[in-house]
């Protein structure tokens, strides 16, 4: 894993108050091996002969230092104190008043706790930079991508607490207005803060230009948070492979880990790794089909038209 000095000693800063209880185990000593297991998918046994540890040191040194990054770097997450930066990089790539993109990504279960071909579900919202800007964790498969949603904080937080979302809207250029607003996946329902793609009501029927200008720029909003998995995915080997079903309750926390180190990368204008064809997986999950958002679709429309009438000038 190539990471600059700079970097490596910035983050033992950060987190040495909540390391303490490693003592004698240096700081950073404790973050290379950490960084050694999840970068290269390395048991506690290998932990303990690559750093001259014993297996029970690797392992709550491995955990202390998973629990001070979610304690200490947790304000990574930037959707909320950062939400003017996260709309004008959306404003870059033609989404006005644009907050993030949300999406679900599959992580592959070993044993059969969630069946022959179960997964541990991971909710995420990105910015236009691929930061993550909210992530929820260790979902069963087996529930449904709204049932997921609604379950999360991030709903809570727009539709009953009003903390997030709460922006003045946009008024575009024909005089309609938007509210500030995410782009969701096709599994989600469309919500008036929830924008998901056109889909056709039947098989022979074909979608209009401004449906077809919404869904292109959709689509590239939901690249960004395929690139972001992918690049976590690349650095972090230990949340690529198949997880044991013993462990699936440290699973949010180790992903959250990564979540968070990649924000904290950027951060410090790291090199991004790309994903590569390792990581190209099955990810499809299934088109909501209930009730339409009246109100959505009266918000969706108006970008459409905006969209449609943006590419015409072009």
């Amino acid at each position: 894993m190539n990471l600059s000095k700079r970097s490596f000693t910035l983050l033992p800063r950060l987190l040495t108050p909540s390391l303490s209880s490693l003592s004698p185990l240096p700081p950073n000593f404790a973050l290379a091996a950490t960084f050694f297991r999840l970068a290269h998918s390395a048991s506690f046994s290998a932990v303990s002969r690559r750093f001259n540890i014993d297996s029970p040191a690797a392992c709550v040194a491995f955990y202390t230092v998973c629990k001070a990054i979610n304690e200490n770097l947790g304000h990574l997450f930037e959707f909320k104190s950062d939400i003017n930066r996260i709309i004008v990089g959306f404003g870059w790539i033609s989404l006005p008043n644009c907050c993030g993109v949300l999406g679900l990504e599959k992580f592959k279960l070993d044993g059969d706790l969630l069946g022959e071909n179960g997964s541990l579900v991971v909710q995420a919202l990105v910015d236009s930079e691929g930061r993550f800007l909210d992530v929820s964790a260790g979902w069963p498969s087996t529930l449904k991508p709204e049932k997921v949603l609604r379950q999360s904080k991030l709903l809570s937080g727009v539709e009953e607490t009003k903390e997030y979302l709460n922006g003045p809207c946009f008024e575009l250029s024909d005089g309609n207005s938007i509210p500030q607003y995410i782009l969701g996946d096709s599994c989600f329902s469309l919500l008036p803060w929830l924008l998901t793609p056109y889909k056709k009501s039947d098989e022979n029927a074909e979608l209009n230009s401004s449906e077809m200008a919404f869904n292109s720029v959709h689509s590239s909003g939901m690249e960004l948070v395929r690139m972001a998995f992918g690049r976590v995915r690349k650095r972090w080997k230990l949340v690529a492979k198949k997880w044991s079903e013993q462990c699936v309750e440290a699973f949010p926390f180790v992903i959250v880990t990564c979540c968070l180190l990649h924000n904290f990368f950027i951060k410090c204008s790291e090199a991004v790794q790309d994903e590569d064809a390792e990581c190209s997986r099955d990810q499809e999950f299934p088109v909501f089909d209930g009730e339409v958002d009246e109100s959505g679709k009266r918000i969706r429309d108006a970008l459409a038209s905006h969209l449609s009438r943006a590419n015409e000038r072009r």
